[in-house]
Order: C-alpha cells, then sequence, then structure tokens
C-alpha cells in the first residue's frame, strides 16, 4: 500500500508541476475560445472521476496534461483539444500521439526555490489587467440585465472566492509563499479567476511541502562541499528573498481587497440604475397596453357598426330577391296553365289514334293467325312422312347391326379355334415355339382389325344417329320458326337450304372418310398379310433347316398348319367380301335418304312459297293503312304545331314585357344599395383617419 500511494504522490506531483507550467501558455492565447476550451479540459483532468482514481488513470491523465502543455508550448492547439471535452471517463491516447513527446523542449521541474513566472508574462498580465476589469463588468451588466439568468454571476464568485484565499494570505504568509505568485495579475476573461480557485494541489504544490521529491534538481550544499562561509551567506541572502517575497504577497493581498471591495460598490451600483430601468420600462409598457386595449376598443365598435350595416344591406337584398321570386312564381303558373291545357287536348287526340291503331292491329293479327293455321297443318303432314321415313331407316340399321354381330361372333370363333391349334402345337413341341409366337402376333393383329372394323361400324352407326338427330332438330326448328312468325318465313326457307347443304356437305364427307377408312384398311390388311406370309416363309426355311432330323414327324404338322392358314385366307376373304357389302348398302341407304330429303324439300319449298304470297298481300294492304294512318297523324301534327307558334309568341310577348320591368326595378335597387354602400365607406374611411390620427398623437407622445 505504502509503495501505492508514493505512485500516486508522484504522478500527482508530476500533474501539478505541468498545470504550473502551464498556466503563462494559456494565458498568451490570443483567441478566447482556446482560452476556455483549455480551462474546461483542465476542469475535466482536475476532476478525479473524469480522469480516474488508480494508477492508469492518473498516467493517462498526466499523458493528457503532457501532450497540452506540449501543443501550448508550440502555439497550436490540435488532437482533441479542438473542441469540448466529452462526458465521462478519458479515453486512452493514440500511440501515434507519441511524436508530440519526442521533442526536444521537455519540461524541467523545479524546486520550490528556484520555481516563478517568466518577467514578460508578469508584464504582459499587470498590463492586461485593466482591460479584464473591464470586461468582467460588461459580463456582471450583461448577466444582471438578462430575465433568466440569476443575480450573481460566476466570474462574481470566483472574485469572492479568491477575496477569501487572499485573507488566508494575510494570516499564514510564509506558508503561501508561492500562491500569490501564481494570483498575480488577471487576464481579459475570467480564466485566472478559475485557475487560482481550483485547489487542487496548484496553490499549494506537493513539491512545495515538506517532502522532497527526486524530480527537483540536487541542492547546491552538496556540491560545495565544506564551505561554511558560502553557507551562510547563502542563507542569509535565501532569509533576504523570503522576506521581499511576504512583503510582495502583502500588497498583493491589500491590492485584491481592494479590488474586490471596488468590484462590489460597482455591482451594486450597476444593480440599482437596473432596477430604476426596469421600472420605467414597465411604466412604459403600462402605457403602450393602456393605449392599446383604447385602440382595440375603438376598432371593435367601428367593425360592430359595419356589421350592422352590412346586416341591414343583406335584409334589403333579401326582400328584394323575394320581390323578384314572387313575380317568376307569377309568370311560370300562367305559362303552366296554358301548357297542361293544351297537353290535354293533345293526350285526347292520341289516345283516339291509339285506339284506331290497336283496331287495325287486331286485323292483321287475325290474318297472320290464318295464315299460320294452314302452314302448321302442311308442317304435321311432312312430320308424318318423316316419321315413316325414319322407321325405315332404323330398321334398315338393326339389320346391319344384325349382320355384325354375326361377323364378330364368326371371328371370335375363328379365334379360339386358333388358340386350341397353338396349345396342340406347344403340347406336340417345343421347337415350334417361334412360329408359335408369330402366329399368336397374327391372331392379335386379326382380332386388332375386327376391333378398327368394328369401331367403324359404331363410328358409322354413331354418324347416321347424328345426322338424323340434327335432321329432325332442324325440321323442329322449322316448326317453331313458323309458328313464331310468319314474318321470318323467307329467312327460315334460308336457313332451311343452308343447313340441307351443310347436312349433304357433311355426308358427302363422312362417305369420302368411311371410303378412305375402308381403302386403308384393306391397304393395311394386305400388307400385313404379305408381311406375315414372307415372315412365315422364313420361319419355315429356319424350321426347315434347323429340323432336318425330324422332317418326317413334322410333315403332318405342317400339312395342318397350312390347311389352318388357307381357311384364314378363306375367312379374310369372306370379311373383305362381307365389308364391301355393307359399303354399297351404306351408298344405298345414302341414296334413299337423299331422295326422301330432296322430295321433302320440294314440298317445303312448294308450301312456302304459297306462304309467301300471301304475306305479300297482308303486306301490301298493310302499307295501305299504314300510309293513310301517317297521312293522318301528318294533317294532326301541322295544325298542333301552328297553335303551338301561336302560344309561344304570346308567351314570349308576355315574358319580355315582364323581364323590363324587372329589370327596371332591379336597376333601381341595386342603385339605392350602391349609394348606401358609398355612404358607409365614407364614413368609415373618416372613422379609420381619425383613428389613425389618434394612433399618431399616441405615437408622437410615446416618443416624446
Amino acid at each position: 500500500m505504502n509503495s501505492q500511494e508514493e505512485v500516486w504522490e508522484t504522478l500527482d506531483a508530476e500533474f501539478d508541476h505541468y498545470l504550473v507550467d502551464m498556466k503563462p501558455h494559456v494565458l498568451k492565447l490570443t483567441r478566447r475560445l482556446d482560452r476556455q476550451r483549455c480551462a474546461l479540459w483542465i476542469k475535466k483532468l482536475c476532476d478525479p472521476s473524469g480522469a480516474g482514481t488508480g494508477v492508469t488513470g492518473r498516467k493517462n491523465r498526466n499523458l493528457y496534461v503532457k501532450l497540452l502543455f506540449h501543443m501550448l508550448k508550440r502555439g497550436v492547439l490540435e488532437g482533441p483539444f479542438t473542441h469540448k471535452p466529452e462526458d465521462g471517463t478519458l479515453k486512452s491516447l493514440p500511440t501515434y500521439m507519441s511524436i508530440y513527446f519526442d521533442e526536444p523542449n521537455a519540461p524541467q521541474f523545479h524546486s520550490a526555490d528556484s520555481r516563478g513566472l517568466p518577467d514578460w508574462v508578469q508584464e504582459e498580465l499587470e498590463t492586461k489587467a485593466d482591460e479584464s476589469y473591464k470586461f468582467l463588468q460588461k459580463e456582471e451588466l450583461a448577466s444582471d440585465t438578462s430575465p433568466d439568468r440569476p443575480q450573481y454571476s460566476y466570474s462574481r464568485s470566483l472574485a469572492m472566492r479568491s477575496l477569501k484565499q487572499a485573507h488566508r494570505f494575510d494570516e499564514d504568509p510564509l506558508h503561501t509563499a508561492d500562491r500569490g505568485r501564481l494570483t498575480a495579475s488577471h487576464d481579459d476573461s475570467d480564466l485566472n479567476a478559475v485557475l487560482n480557485s481550483w485547489n487542487l494541489g496548484i496553490e499549494n504544490p506537493r513539491y512545495l511541502r515538506d517532502k522532497s521529491l527526486p524530480l527537483s534538481p540536487v541542492s547546491t550544499d552538496s556540491r560545495l562541499g565544506g564551505n561554511a562561509d558560502y553557507r551562510d551567506e547563502r542563507a542569509l541572502s535565501r532569509l533576504h528573498k523570503k522576506e521581499m517575497d511576504i512583503k510582495i504577497k502583502g500588497l498583493e493581498a491589500n491590492f485584491h481587497e481592494e479590488k474586490l471591495k471596488m468590484q462590489q460598490k460597482h455591482d451594486a451600483d450597476v444593480q440599482k440604475i437596473l432596477e430604476r430601468k426596469n421600472n420605467e420600462i414597465e411604466e412604459i409598457k403600462s402605457l403602450y397596453r393602456t393605449k392599446q386595449n383604447e385602440a382595440e376598443e375603438a376598432i371593435g365598435k367601428l367593425e360592430k357598426k359595419v356589421q350592422t350595416l352590412l346586416r341591414e344591406s343583406q335584409l334589403i337584398q333579401e326582400t328584394k330577391d323575394a320581390q323578384i321570386q314572387e313575380l317568376k312564381k307569377l309568370c311560370d303558373e300562367s305559362t303552366e296553365t296554358l301548357k297542361n291545357q293544351w297537353e290535354k287536348k293533345l293526350h285526347n287526340i292520341v289516345v283516339d289514334m291509339e285506339q284506331e291503331k290497336i283496331e287495325l292491329q287486331k286485323g292483321h293479327t287475325e290474318n297472320i293467325q290464318e295464315l299460320l293455321d294452314d302452314t302448321n297443318s302442311r308442317l304435321l303432314k311432312m312430320e308424318a312422312d318423316y316419321v315413316s321415313q325414319t322407321k325405315a331407316t332404323a330398321q334398315t340399321v338393326k339389320e346391319l347391326e344384325a349382320r355384325v354381330q354375326q361377323l364378330t361372333l364368326e371371328a371370335e370363333n375363328s379365334s379360339l379355334q386358333l388358340q386350341k391349334l397353338l396349345q396342340e402345337k406347344v403340347e406336340v413341341e417345343t421347337s415350334y415355339h417361334a412360329a408359335h409366337s408369330e402366329l399368336q402376333q397374327l391372331g392379335l393383329r386379326l382380332t386388332a382389325l375386327q376391333k378398327d372394323r368394328d369401331h367403324l361400324i359404331q363410328d358409322y352407326d354413331k354418324q347416321l344417329q347424328q345426322l338424323h338427330n340434327k335432321y329432325e332438330s332442324d325440321m323442329n326448328y322449322m316448326t317453331q320458326q313458323n309458328a313464331l312468325s310468319a314474318a321470318k318465313a323467307s329467312s327460315l326457307i334460308e336457313e332451311l337450304e343452308q343447313s340441307l347443304s351443310r347436312t349433304r356437305q357433311q355426308g358427302q364427307e363422312r362417305e369420302h372418310q368411311l371410303q378412305q377408312s375402308m381403302r386403308e384398311q384393306e391397304s393395311k390388311f394386305q400388307k400385313e398379310k404379305l408381311q406375315a406370309e414372307q415372315q412365315w416363309e422364313r420361319t419355315v426355311r429356319d424350321v426347315q433347316k434347323k429340323l432336318e432330323e425330324e422332317r418326317d414327324s413334322g410333315a403332318k404338322k405342317t400339312n395342318r398348319l397350312m390347311d389352318l392358314l388357307k381357311e384364314r385366307e378363306e375367312q379374310l376373304s369372306r370379311l373383305t367380301e362381307m365389308q364391301r357389302l355393307q359399303a354399297e348398302a351404306a351408298e344405298e341407304f345414302k341414296c334413299q335418304v337423299e331422295l326422301n330429303t330432296e322430295k321433302m324439300y320440294g314440298e317445303m319449298k312448294e308450301q312456302m312459297e304459297k306462304v309467301e304470297a300471301d304475306l305479300n298481300r297482308s303486306k301490301s294492304l298493310r302499307e295501305k293503312q299504314v300510309q293513310e294512318f301517317s297521312r293522318q297523324l301528318q294533317e294532326v301534327k301541322e295544325r298542333y304545331e301552328q297553335q303551338m307558334v301561336e302560344l309561344k309568341l304570346e308567351h314570349e310577348q308576355e315574358k319580355t314585357h315582364l323581364y323590363k320591368q324587372h329589370s327596371s326595378e332591379r336597376d333601381s335597387l341595386i342603385k339605392d344599395h350602391e349609394q348606401e354602400i358609398d355612404r358607409l365607406e365614407k364614413k368609415l374611411q373618416n372613422a379609420m383617419s381619425e383613428h389613425e390620427k389618434k394612433m399618431q398623437a399616441w405615437r408622437d407622445r410615446d416618443a416624446q
């Protein structure tokens, strides 16, 4: 613990030395901001909460002081000292800051005997004492005039603190020998008072106490050896110097006391002056407020008068508008009565015309109904004929389906026989597996062809059914259209002809497609047959080569297989003949259907021609009736238009007369209103001019 305390004391002593050596350099700074910033940094470094209490904190603090001292010696502030210190503890300095410590102008610490400020610094401080005193007076005046600041400024508190220190100097002049040297003069700011006010070892540093430090140089006694006379002379000189220092410090203390008394008197006088000025300002403010209130009251009265005048003018205008609206209502009522009378007459005439029109329409509809009944009876006959024809076609379709079923049964029987033969062949010889597989493939192809044939037959039946359904739907559509209106008969005929042409085209396309499919199937079957024969010949050759030894035993079986192949070929030829017969039957059926449709459409055309002739006759009669009705309507319309023109002329004359009356009344009212407004404006201008004159008089009085 003792060693740690010794380290702390050495670091604190080093810090005190740097502060003492730094003071003249701080006072030499020309800018006030730089001096204030240095004071803030010194305060931060002297505060243990900001610098730190341990060894590392003290070392970091001494590094900051050393760096600031070097920069002040150079006369340029850099690094962290260009701005105010941050809150909290000090950060460690970076390594590149050691450049400042490598300079040859390092500070040398002296003992208490040889320590003192340079003479040129003391002279400069004495010359600036008066300027600093004036500056302090200005700051005190500024602090007294500001309402938000306290009564006494910071510089005054520092002066009181320095006064207490002067009293202490009188009580103990010997102990405070070096304190007076530090408080010799003032700067043009309060920096000197700040530096003297910190009781942090600067006024009474540790190197002036009883304990000596290793930083002070060696005393002269050790150098001189045993020369007693020289020692006595040196002791006498020391005593003489001490007496001179004590006298100087006493004079300085008296000077400070007188200076503080003068400052207190000056502060009291300034305070009295400020109080007197404040009272005068308050009196002026009260006078101004009273005058302002009077002016506001006068303005309010004038505004009330203006509002009353505006209300009166609005009431007058509203009454005039009400009179104008009443006149308009009278005009509108007279015109509306005339309009209602003529509208009633027109309505009666229109009702009579509509009744006549309805009677004509009834007669026309009766004629059309008779024509429609005739056409419906004819269509029923045509539908009966069509039903008989559809029954005949259905019977033929059923016969064809029965034939197809027979063919499918025969094909199934043939496939079963093939399977049996193949099973026998497998049981007899294992060497004919390849031939047996090929025969199975042929059988599968035959079944596929049969299925394709069945699908084609089904598609053909479906197409026939679709054609039948389309024909029925077309017939139903024709009957519905004929029942709806006879006027659309011509369009229905055209649509039926188009649908017939489409059905013919579709039938031709279907027939063409069927022929193409049949041809393709025949070609495929022939190709497959040739391929099968070729494959069979190849297999037979291979089998003959491989089975020469078993030729005798296999000759019978090959004969059987050849017989089966012949039977298959005969079946295929029968199937082709059956398909050809079916195609011929389909063509015959198609020819019959076309003949029947042609007959039907011929009869329909004859009937529709008759209907068209009847419709043309009824149309001509109706056109004649419409022409007569339109001529009558035109005559009535012209007659009523003449009457309406006459009424409009009368109404326009009345309207112009009323409009002239209204415009004359309105002009007179507007003139009266404008005269009233001009009179009110003149009154307002006079009142405003009087008010401005009063305000100008008050301002002149206030200025005086």
